[in-house]
């Protein structure tokens, strides 16, 4: 929807640059994911290195591709965000996050999607990728899963709190906040 519909008003609002306690507990709730993730890849291909060159290259090609999924990341929101509404998203960041938003208000169903899309397309990718890779190239395509699950922390947060809403919820998502609106009687 390009506009809100009559009747319509403001039941929450989510904007993490101004609500310090939510970042940073679902900062928290990341850095748990990020270590568990850590846990299971040590026990699937435990850690072991030696700084030289061929680590260097490894560690460049790491955040190389970490740089590469956030881009990915946000372009799957937008992508979702524009066939929800046919309005085209806009791209951004703020403190340490980067973003998608749009002028568009979602359903719910849509909202979910899209909140969702990127952590299950790219974890998926990234899991097949990382079956099929030489073991020597194991944990840099496993750092990024592993940011991609942390990452999704804020994702789920958002989805958990429209699991609760009414179901003729509507949001805007701006990028760094989301203000939901149900109908007032």
């Amino acid at each position: 929807m390009n506009q809100l519909p009559e009747g319509y008003k403001e039941i929450r609002k989510v904007d993490l640059t101004e609500d310090k306690k939510t970042f940073i507990v679902i900062n928290i709730f990341s850095f748990i994911f990020f270590i568990a993730m850590a846990f299971i890849g040590a026990i699937i291909n435990p850690i072991t290195f030696t700084v030289d060159s061929k680590f260097m290259y490894l560690f460049i090609l790491t955040v190389f591709l970490y740089i590469i999924y956030i881009i990915m990341h946000e372009a799957i929101h937008g992508y979702y965000m524009k066939k929800s509404s046919g309005i085209k998203a806009h791209y951004g960041h703020a403190w340490f996050c980067a973003y998608a938003g749009s002028d568009a208000y979602f359903n719910k169903k849509h909202y979910i999607i899209i909140s969702f899309a990127p952590v299950v397309i790219l974890g998926i990718v990234l899991f097949i990728i990382n079956a099929i890779v030489p073991q020597s190239y194991f944990w840099v395509i496993y750092f990024v899963q592993m940011g991609n699950i942390a990452g999704a922390a804020g994702d789920l947060y958002v989805t958990y709190l429209m699991s609760k809403m009414p179901d003729d919820t509507l949001t805007q998502d701006t990028g760094v906040s989301m203000t939901m609106y149900s109908k007032q009687s």
